[in-house]
């Protein structure tokens, strides 16, 4: 049987062009926050700030 965790995927949105790039998966009982990371995005072609959607 499977194990049910904490585990949840996220999707990963720029935040300059609002297109979304990156699937990821957290642990939502450790992290509570959303996910803030600098990423590379392909439309931007340059480094930017990716966030968690909503």
């Amino acid at each position: 049987m499977a194990k049910v965790g904490n585990r949840q995927g996220k999707i990963l949105v720029c935040q300059e062009c609002k297109e979304e790039n990156y699937v990821t998966e957290k642990n939502v009982k450790k992290t509570t926050d959303r996910l803030e990371l600098n990423k590379y995005c392909n439309r931007c072609q340059k480094h930017t700030v990716h966030k968690e959607k909503k």
